[in-house]
């Protein structure tokens, strides 16, 4: 487990939005599914900012302010991801995965949770 991302469990972040709800990936050939960001001003593993589903928005955003409820740790990937939804929604982990799986279901993963 890697604590860049833990640290931002059950606190408030800040999400960039660099590939909103519908957009398609730059180098692969899918569409995200809801929208999808990074949080400025961090650094993960593999250089970049450290990256943010949010879940629960039904429209493309430029920038999102809500709870980071968990975070998808990648066992083959050094990329992990938070999963960041408006204050007082909770998500089942069956939940989460669902909507990540046009992403997600390329690496291997588990959802981790600070409770």
């Amino acid at each position: 487990m890697k604590d860049y991302a833990i640290k931002y469990l059950n606190k408030p972040v800040v999400v960039k939005i660099d590939r909103p709800l519908g957009s398609q990936h730059p180098k692969f050939n899918y569409h995200y599914d809801v929208n999808y960001g990074f949080v400025s001003q961090t650094v993960a593993p593999d250089g970049e900012a450290v990256d943010a589903y949010v879940l629960g928005v039904a429209e493309p955003i430029s920038e999102f302010t809500g709870n980071c409820i968990a975070v998808i740790h990648r066992l083959d990937d050094d990329d992990d991801k938070l999963v960041v939804v408006s204050p007082g929604v909770e998500l089942a982990d069956v939940e989460i995965m669902a909507q990540v799986n046009f992403q997600e279901k390329y690496f291997t993963s588990e959802i981790i949770r600070n409770n």
